[in-house]
């Protein structure tokens, strides 16, 4: 049976490999039978940018960014994340903090990193 899953992306990826793992972890559900939702939250947004220079492990991460982008996940971000810096290419969605958290709540099964 499909569940709703959320992966909560927290972390900062220019200091740790964390948020790029979860990221790959996001696609292989995605291609399951599963309705994913990525979740991007403070400095987590850097991982949807254009300018990918500090991210940890950013040459696997640019290896699953083209997939990302095909597979139209679903992303939402905090209202206050920086607009300018997320590639046009993925499907981005923002919202506050209490959609946010209402989101979660209506998830089945939510994987936070």
């Amino acid at each position: 049976m499909a569940k709703t899953v959320a992966v909560v992306i927290q972390e900062d990826p220019r200091k740790t490999h964390r948020p790029v793992e979860a990221l790959r972890i996001a696609l292989g559900l995605v291609a399951g039978s599963h309705t994913t939702t990525v979740i991007l939250l403070g400095e987590a947004s850097r991982l949807l940018s254009d300018d990918l220079d500090d991210i940890v492990d950013v040459d696997i991460l640019e290896k699953y960014l083209p997939s990302v982008g095909h597979l139209e996940i679903p992303f939402v971000l905090q209202l206050g994340a920086d607009r300018c810096k997320i590639g046009k290419q993925f499907r981005t969605r923002y919202e506050t903090d209490e959609t946010i958290r209402s989101i979660l709540q209506s998830m089945d099964r939510t994987l936070i990193f």
